[in-house]
């Protein structure tokens, strides 16, 4: 291979990707080193994704073979089981398979020209005099260096190559540790309905979710701040009053572990280098969701790489452009979610099962129902508080919080 690419995009996830197939769009070499044989494996997350957040990014409709189900319905149980539901029209998530999807978003930028090669880890950057100039990746058992004039850091949760680039990572308080499954002999789920468990008890400092696909097989997983996934899973396979019912009887076909910042968006970028998606902790804090935030953040950084590489300066001063633009999009939503999270960490289980009778005996559900945009939760807040039912149960929130 020749050892000089302009872009050099480290991780072939759906950041890394996204980000090459914009850059290769603009007839700029690109790069993609993916350190697995294949692209998608191993995967990282359940894929329930906003069918609006794909749309405003160019990615809807997906192929057929990549969706596995589309949602117009969500359920929301409490530890003790009450449940409250609301209903969308038309569907507003859907879910794919992130081993499909991945390769799908790939194959765009490979047609678009991006280079992709698999096998290939990146060990280090190569600085000069405080500019990031390369890499040296390992390649057929070899340590090869390979130049550029910017880096782009797509490598997830990892962090060795932020850290490389002498920028800090998100504080290790911040993440939450997840386990999702594929699991068969689910019983009694309606097939357009996600549900969400929350509580201390079975997902503490986070949530708990299933998603149903087809033929009584469904992803179920959740995340914790404290405690092991696999055993919290456990207990909310059988013991939870109402996933339990579901899932008492369910067979796991196989499970994955990765862990999920929810800090908001760290420093990403220096002198001839730029980081997206989980790299870049850019992540939302509420739900750990960080597709559709990754896949726009790297649309900006190609957007900034490209313009870089015409006026030839890829400082740390002009790259900040692309941290600007980024939380220009993000920055608000990120604040408001952040502070929604500390909230939600404050609740006793107690307080929670009532938060949900309320919100089902006050039919908030009916001020809800037209929501499209589900991403940017911060401007959600901003469109809905207005309406009655919804302030009443704002108000009654934020006095569970504090009283």
């Amino acid at each position: 291979m020749e050892d000089f690419s302009d872009v050099i995009v480290v991780g072939g996830g759906p950041s890394g990707s996204f980000c090459a197939l914009n850059i290769a769009e603009r007839n700029v070499d690109v790069t993609i080193f993916e350190e697995h044989s294949e692209i998608g494996i191993p995967c990282h997350c359940a894929g329930h994704l906003s069918i609006n957040g794909l749309k405003a990014l160019g990615l809807h409709p997906l192929p057929k073979e990549v969706v596995e189900n589309t949602f117009c319905c969500a359920k929301i149980y409490s530890p003790k089981g009450l449940e409250f539901s609301v209903e969308f029209s038309p569907s507003i998530t859907c879910v794919v398979d992130r081993a499909l999807f991945d390769k799908y978003i790939a194959r765009l930028a490979e047609k678009a020209g991006a280079n992709i090669l698999l096998k290939s880890k990146v060990q280090r950057l190569i600085t000069e005099r405080g500019n990031i100039k390369g890499v040296e990746a390992e390649m057929n058992g070899k340590i090869l260096k390979i130049f550029g004039k910017i880096v782009v850091d797509a490598e997830g949760t990892s962090y060795r190559i932020l850290r490389d680039a002498g920028l800090s990572s998100p504080d290790r308080d911040c993440f939450v540790s997840c386990v999702n499954a594929e699991v068969e002999n689910v019983k009694d789920v309606e097939p357009d309905t996600v549900e969400v468990y929350i509580g201390n008890a079975y997902a503490p400092g986070f949530y708990a979710w299933l998603i149903p696909l087809k033929g009584g097989i469904a992803k179920v997983g959740l995340g914790a701040k404290k405690g092991n996934p696999r055993k919290l899973l456990q207990k909310l396979i059988h013991k939870h009053p109402a996933a339990s019912k579901k899932l008492r009887n369910a067979k796991i076909m196989r499970e994955n572990f990765h862990p999920i910042p929810l800090s908001g968006p760290v420093k990403a970028y220096s002198n001839g280098f730029l980081a997206v998606g989980d790299a870049a902790a850019q992540v939302k804090p509420t739900t750990g969701g960080g597709v559709i935030f990754g896949l726009n953040c790297a649309k900006i950084a190609a957007d900034v790489a490209v313009e870089a590489i015409k006026r030839g300066d890829y400082s740390s001063k002009f790259l900040n452009t692309y941290q600007r633009c980024f939380m220009k999009l993000l920055g608000f939503d990120v604040k408001v979610m952040k502070i929604a999270r500390k909230l939600l960490d404050t609740l006793p289980d107690e307080k929670i099962d009532k938060i949900i009778d309320f919100c089902k005996k006050t039919h908030v559900d009916l001020d809800l129902s037209d929501l499209k945009e589900i991403d940017f939760q911060g401007r959600i807040l901003l469109d809905i508080w207005r309406k009655p039912r919804m302030l009443s149960t704002l108000v009654y929130f934020l006095l569970s919080c504090f009283v």
